[in-house]
């Protein structure tokens, strides 16, 4: 057993290294891989989001598409205090900087600027916290659609409240905020400028997901299972269910929050209408295509989403000539329709997702290239309650006789009298 553990070990810390190396080598050849780094950190960015959003529908059974008003704390927080100073007139050159906004940022101009990047991004998650926490008294009381739809116009008020022209002097109104600082350096002595691209976002987004999955693993992530199971059960187990929903809800934000932040940092101009429903929609897709309760589901699921619909179907956007002859259909746009037919697809080979609620592991990856080529197994019920094995061999007429064992302490007891005279 030991022996097995080690050699699992070994295998993730060399998926590691790879996965390491790899973003090592991005960074130092961006400029031929502009478009793969582009969507990498998409990718990264909306992982994070889909397992937030999963520990609160996947892992404790509530239906919440309020993500987008959550992104938009963290990315209008990370904004507001990492554009440089010496910017601010020029981005707010309609109604001028609120005086307290320019104190503060005055305030943290001692911070270096990773370190102002990192506090600005854990403010926005603590805010969008402190909303959760608010919301969430009065509307995790409700479930269901109910919940959906509460949720979903909290994520409209957010974005009706940041596009209002009363607060043009705080978040810019619907002029959006641009230079914002980007991924990567300004160039640290041997560092080449503009390196981190790949690394920082791969190492925040790791943590992130890591902290989700310690929760997950927790005392905590058991109770959250326990209440999308049965509400009435848990409840019953003596797990408070208002109280965890909240504590669920609260970190879903707070990490969802922290995504935003990566968000405005990955497009370093937003402006309200990027956080429509449709990123919540975009979210929710990811969840369900990757498998509900599944974190590795989630990743992978941002992975084939992002890479699909931003690089891999781009082609069916450009109008294509064979020999003379204009392919049809292949116009802007039609790329869409092709990734909508290949999600139904999946949805119906896989109506649980591509990870179901199952988490990635070695023994399954190897067992699934094992099973290839293997006889079918059954299983069934010996005399002893315990289960064997019958090995059904491939052949045109008919199977060996089932292999299985004798029950404990010989032959089988012979049938009562009774039974022999009921038979008859």
């Amino acid at each position: 057993m030991k022996t097995k553990k080690s050699r699992q070990t070994l295998y993730s810390i060399l998926l590691a290294l790879v996965i390491l190396a790899a973003a090592i080598y991005l960074e130092f050849n961006r400029s031929q891989y502009t478009m793969a780094i582009s969507v990498i950190q998409k990718s990264l960015i909306f992982a994070v989001v889909a397992v937030a959003m999963n520990l609160l529908n996947g892992f404790t059974g509530l239906f919440s598409l309020g993500q987008a008003g959550f992104m938009a704390i963290g990315a209008y927080t990370t904004a507001m205090l990492t554009i440089p100073i010496e910017r601010m007139e020029g981005v707010y050159y309609m109604s001028g900087v609120a005086p307290w906004l320019m104190s503060l940022k005055n305030g943290l101009s001692f911070l270096p600027g990773p370190l102002l990047i990192v506090f600005a991004m854990l403010i926005g998650g603590l805010i969008a916290g402190l909303f959760a926490f608010l919301i969430g008294i009065p509307v995790l009381r409700l479930k269901s659609d109910y919940l959906a739809i509460a949720t979903l116009g909290f994520a409209e008020i957010v974005r009706g409240i940041i596009s209002a022209p009363q607060l043009d002097r705080i978040t810019n109104g619907s002029y959006g905020l641009k230079n914002v600082p980007g991924f990567g350096s300004d160039g640290f002595g041997f560092l080449p400028s503009g390196f981190g691209a790949v690394l920082i976002p791969l190492l925040a987004s790791a943590t992130l997901i890591g902290f989700i999955v310690l929760v997950i693993n927790s005392s905590y992530g058991r109770a959250f299972k326990a209440i999308r199971e049965d509400e009435i059960a848990a409840e019953a187990m003596g797990i408070s269910l208002l109280k965890h929903k909240q504590m669920s809800f609260i970190l879903s934000s707070f990490v969802t929050a922290i995504a935003g932040g990566m968000l405005a940092m990955f497009m370093r101009s937003i402006e309200p209408r990027a956080f429509s429903t449709i990123i919540t929609y975009d979210i929710l897709l990811i969840v369900v295509i990757g498998g509900l309760g599944s974190v590795t589901g989630s990743v992978l699921g941002a992975f084939v989403v992002t890479f699909a619909k931003d690089w891999f179907l781009r082609f069916f956007d450009n109008p294509l000539v064979i020999g003379g002859f204009e392919v049809p259909l292949l116009r802007m746009g039609f790329r869409m329709v092709v990734f909508s037919i290949l999600l139904m697809v999946v949805v119906l080979f896989y109506r649980r997702g591509l990870m179901g609620n199952s988490e990635f592991s070695w023994d399954g990856l190897f067992g699934l290239f094992r099973r290839r080529g293997r006889p079918r197994e059954a299983l069934a019920e010996t005399p002893g309650g315990a289960m064997s094995p019958i090995v059904i061999a491939p052949g045109k007429d008919q199977a060996p006789a089932p292999l299985i064992p004798d029950p404990p302490g010989g032959e089988p007891e012979p049938m009562a009298a009774s039974e022999e005279v009921s038979d008859e």
